[in-house]
């Protein structure tokens, strides 16, 4: 979508954040997602649900994942326009409508594709499905695998291409170099914010606030609070899953013993998850995208925090709102 947005004067920075805003809060909402597969086993583990069950208590809660709607709620208003341009996001639309969409210290990776054949419409666009069903194919088979999943489907690729003699086979091998060599700064990034992490859970952070905010907690609020303390939490560590190991021993008896609806909870607690992934300013999901968008990460996350804020409060309301209409 690159050319595309360039085309149309839109910046760098706001293609990261409709990507990033189309991603976690989606994959949560959606059930066929890794997010579904992990949390609805955590779920039964810690005894939200029982055995063989954690996946339908995951749909049920599909409908109260608040995070996930009102993300996806901000970024189609930003779209269309009824939500303005604001903050470093409306300076970089500033820029952008100047005619410069890249922001100035960017150095975009040179890929020559002035030797590739041009193919059909059609042609075009199986190209492109093909890989993206043998990657989900080849996960699947390697029982979600998803590393062995994207070899096969990159193998699968070059062969497609070189069938096509799109292009030769050392142009092929040289893509995927090159390939790599554009991931290698993202991947340093989400390695040290895997060490961030590590860091918290050796210290004890997440089991500490989860403490020391229990006295407070009632029935009604419990939701909303569970939204609040755990998004934090994950915004702080950049770790949208791994907290979760360490919490959910301890929220989902708080909830039981309240005898609130266990679908709220996890609605509550997946959309921490979304938004800690969409939000922080090191998560790989921040990193990963702003790199495929062609800004830096801290551009990405400085000119979308403020939305995420905007989907993040109401979410806060929504979740209130539903706490005290179901306790």
């Amino acid at each position: 979508m690159k050319t595309m947005t360039d085309r149309f004067g839109i910046s760098r920075e706001k293609l990261a954040f409709v990507v990033d805003s189309t991603a976690a809060p989606v994959c949560i909402i959606v059930p066929i997602s890794t997010w579904a597969v992990y949390f609805s086993a955590l779920l039964e583990e810690n005894g939200a649900t029982g055995a063989g069950q954690g996946m339908s208590l995951y749909i049920e809660s599909i409908p109260y994942m608040a995070y996930g709607w009102m993300a996806l709620l901000v970024v189609w208003l930003v779209a269309m326009g009824y939500l303005k341009d604001f903050g470093a996001m409306k300076v970089a639309e500033e820029r952008a409508q100047a005619g410069q969409p890249i922001p100035d210290d960017i150095k975009l990776p040179e890929f020559d594709i002035s030797k590739v054949k041009k193919v059909s419409t059609n042609m075009g666009l199986l190209n492109f499905f093909l890989p993206m069903a043998v990657l989900v194919g080849a996960s699947i088979y390697y029982e979600i695998d998803l590393l062995l999943g994207a070899l096969v489907a990159s193998l699968f690729t070059m062969v497609l291409y070189f069938v096509q003699r799109l292009l030769t086979f050392e142009q092929l091998v040289d893509s995927m170099l090159d390939g790599f060599k554009v991931m290698l700064h993202p991947i340093a990034v989400v390695c040290a914010g895997f060490m961030v992490k590590e860091i918290n859970d050796s210290l004890g952070m997440t089991t500490y606030i989860i403490d020391a905010i229990t006295p407070y907690m009632s029935k009604e609020l419990l939701p909303a609070i569970i939204f609040a303390v755990m998004a934090m939490i994950v915004f702080a560590t950049g770790s949208s899953w791994g907290v979760f190991v360490i919490s959910l021993p301890i929220v989902i008896p708080m909830a039981q013993t309240f005898g609130l609806s266990m679908p709220l909870i996890v609605g509550a607690l997946l959309s921490a998850s979304a938004f800690g992934s969409h939000a922080c300013f090191y998560s790989d999901a921040t990193v990963l995208y702003a790199q495929g968008s062609g800004c830096s990460p801290m551009q990405h996350a400085i000119t979308q925090f403020p939305y995420t804020m905007i989907a993040a409060l109401l979410t806060l309301i929504t979740l209130l709102f539903l706490g005290y209409n179901m306790a």
